[in-house]
């Protein structure tokens, strides 16, 4: 255990000493305290579009986080020989992998806790502008802000497998975009294939379409961006349904990450 907190405290001093993710942060910071200027632009939905201004400027935040984290965190240890020399230490590759995946988590997680704590007193400086009659649920706001870290955790452990498998860095880089893009698109057309507009569908369609559907990971599961705009009701069961999915399929991922990394030759 104590080799894994020391790799994944290595990668979070690291990446706090990063240009490229002060400069990310600072601009996002910049476009979450213009939230309440082009909240305006909505005389009748000041508030709900600040909230959702927030969400998609925190969303996008750690998506472009997490992909350069999980595909850069592997790739440049290479590179720099470090892997060699930290492995040559009593610390297996696994314990390795799994400390940079515990470093990428958590500064994940920080900067969704940074991004909500500006986030939020935005939200209420716009609303008091021109007041709403829905409340701000902050339950549910909380809750999406929460679903987020996962989704883009997750994203970031498929990044991480991805940089096990490539010797550069586009291999994970791209792999990474294409598969978040495909996961978010998954639900859609499986609800698609398998309404009335799917008999048009060739059986062969439907196989591959739903073959990918359970293979690629649901983004769309994570987004509660709706319930927290409208403060629409969360089922408790949905939660757990993601929660366990996100334990799951991030688990599944981080074994064979292990195990492509620990039979991978090493420069």
């Amino acid at each position: 255990m104590l080799p894994i907190m020391n790799i994944a405290g290595t990668t979070l001093r690291w990446a706090l000493r990063d240009r490229l993710l002060h400069a990310l942060l600072g601009v996002s910071l910049l476009v979450l305290l213009l939230v309440p200027l082009f909240s305006t632009f909505s005389m009748r939905q000041v508030q709900e579009l600040s909230i959702t201004l927030s969400l998609s400027s925190l969303s996008f935040t750690l998506l472009v986080l997490s992909i350069l984290l999980g595909a850069s965190s592997v790739w440049r240890d290479v590179e720099r020989r470090y892997t060699v020399a930290v492995l040559t230490l009593p610390v297996s590759r696994a314990s390795y992998l799994l400390g940079k995946f515990v470093g990428v988590a958590l500064i994940i997680l920080i900067c969704s806790l940074l991004l909500s704590l500006v986030s939020f007193p935005v939200i209420v400086l716009s609303a008091a502008q021109y007041p709403s009659e829905i409340p701000i649920h902050w339950g549910n706001l909380i809750l999406a802000v929460g679903a987020n870290c996962l989704k883009y955790i997750l994203l970031a452990t498929i990044a991480l497998f991805f940089s096990c498998i490539g010797t550069s860095f586009f291999l994970p880089f791209f792999a990474a975009i294409s598969i978040y893009l495909a996961g978010s698109a998954s639900q859609d057309v499986f609800e698609y294939i398998s309404g009335e507009f799917g008999r048009t569908v060739s059986p062969a369609g439907k196989l591959l379409a739903k073959g990918a559907y359970y293979l690629l990971p649901n983004f769309s599961a994570f987004d509660l961006q709706v319930q927290a705009i409208y403060g629409l009701p969360v089922p408790t069961g949905g939660l757990v349904y993601t929660l366990l999915y996100f334990l799951v399929y991030t688990a599944t991922v981080l074994v064979l990450a292990v195990w492509v990394f620990s039979r991978r030759e090493l420069p």
